[in-house]
């Protein structure tokens, strides 16, 4: 009895592994389930997308060159001023009283100048008459010596006297410069799009860091300021047409030009994981709406190439493979290093072509891309039949000469918004 369960236990063992063997061998025939499309030429518009923010192209900054109180502000923000309008009055006693005492130091040194060329002439007749009197030697020389050195004392003291006039002038031009500086007008004609001080509040005037009143900016003539990715850049030329969209205004997409092109870069979170180097542009806005503010976040798309009759295939067609990846079932490595050339990194740009029933990898070369196409430069004809999913299938399921089954039923899978490649 007990040889006879052992006979059937067997018996099972046996059944069970030809039934998984007939299992594979039928999964394997009937192949992986795959979407196909045919390629074809069609419009590729390759786009470099940055962010940033809305800022007016030309404004300027109000700040105060003397440091005063606020007595006057005669706008408020939002308020359209004409070029040369009053803006702002600060305390003016402080500077009325430097103008005055200055006034009184040009008089002081222009009445010391002028007693001080008065003793210059009188040293000059005495030294004129002695001149006289040696030459008659009617005076000796030693004295005549004397009257020649007090006369060329005058002369210094004279030029001294006139040097402390045009000082004390240029302190007085500088007292009147602070004077006018605490009348503040309008350098432009345009909006008031912010203001950061109040009457009552202190203006520190300063060379080296500005104590910024209010902002005069043309919104009528509006900007992106975004920053391109250094990988980006290079492909950006000024001139470049750009589809704008600001963050506050949804249903209203913007378009304009590249105007301006950083030289130099910024740097964010240097000597970190998360470190990027980029660079800023100027993207100018046609004809911006009345609604759009300085300071909106928003988002730009530049178009940097666009070819109308690429031949293309979408995006996820494309996968990254390795030599090793590539050899076919009972092929030879050597064979597949003869058929494909790596990059310097070691990968194939690989496209699943059908053939007769099987998945065959080609070797491309690829162009511009889109969001969703790329573009096929060598490697695929017009009318070929390419693999486009699975995503999985394509980037990691797929072996070269594989046998598939088509299901273009299903909608085939995307790796995601940014259209990266496996």
């Amino acid at each position: 009895m007990k040889r006879g369960v052992l006979w059937v236990g067997a018996a099972i063992v046996v059944v069970g592994g030809i039934v998984a063997g007939i299992t594979v061998r039928a999964r394997e025939h009937k192949g992986l389930e795959v979407q196909t499309a045919r390629v074809s030429r069609q419009r590729i518009v390759q786009k470099v997308s940055a962010t940033g923010r809305i800022q007016p192209r030309t404004q300027i900054k109000i700040s105060a060159d003397v440091s005063a109180k606020i007595n006057k502000l005669a706008v408020v923000e939002g308020q359209w001023v004409e070029k040369g309008a009053f803006l702002v009055g600060l305390d003016r006693e402080r500077y009325l009283a430097a103008v005055e005492s200055a006034e009184a130091s040009v008089r002081s040194a222009q009445a010391n100048a002028t007693l001080v060329r008065q003793n210059m002439e009188q040293a000059q007749k005495e030294l004129a008459r002695s001149k006289e009197l040696l030459s008659r030697e009617m005076e000796s020389p030693s004295d005549f010596d004397t009257r020649q050195t007090a006369y060329q004392v005058e002369v210094a003291r004279y030029k001294s006297a006139l040097e402390q006039v045009a000082q004390a002038r240029a302190a007085l031009k500088q007292s009147r410069d602070d004077l006018s500086k605490t009348t503040i007008y309008a350098p432009m004609s345009g909006t008031v799009s912010a203001l950061n001080k109040e009457e009552g509040e202190i203006a520190l005037g300063s060379q080296f860091q500005a104590d910024v009143i209010m902002v005069i900016a043309d919104l009528s003539v509006m900007e992106a300021q975004v920053n391109v990715d250094e990988n980006d850049i290079v492909a950006v030329r000024t001139g470049q047409p750009a589809e704008i969209q600001a963050d506050a205004l949804l249903d209203h997409p913007l378009k304009g030009a590249v105007r301006e092109i950083g030289s130099s870069a910024n740097s964010s979170a240097a000597g970190t994981s998360e470190q990027k180097t980029e660079f800023e542009i100027k993207i100018g806005i046609a004809n911006p709406p009345r609604t759009l503010r300085p300071g909106m976040t928003a988002s730009a798309d530049i178009v940097t190439r666009t070819n109308d009759h690429a031949l293309s295939v979408p995006l996820q067609c494309v996968a990254l493979r390795t030599v090793d990846q590539l050899v076919t079932r009972g092929g030879k490595h050597k064979q597949a290093e003869a058929k494909f050339k790596p990059d310097k990194d070691g990968f194939v740009e690989t496209v699943f072509c059908i053939e007769q029933g099987r998945a065959v990898a080609r070797q491309v070369r690829t162009g511009i891309q889109s969001d969703e196409l790329i573009e096929i430069l060598d490697g695929l004809h017009e009318g070929d039949e390419v693999v486009t999913g699975s995503y999985r299938a394509i980037s990691k399921d797929l072996e070269n000469g594989a046998v598939v089954r088509i299901n273009n039923a299903k909608k085939p899978e995307k790796p995601g918004a940014s259209g990266s490649r496996g």
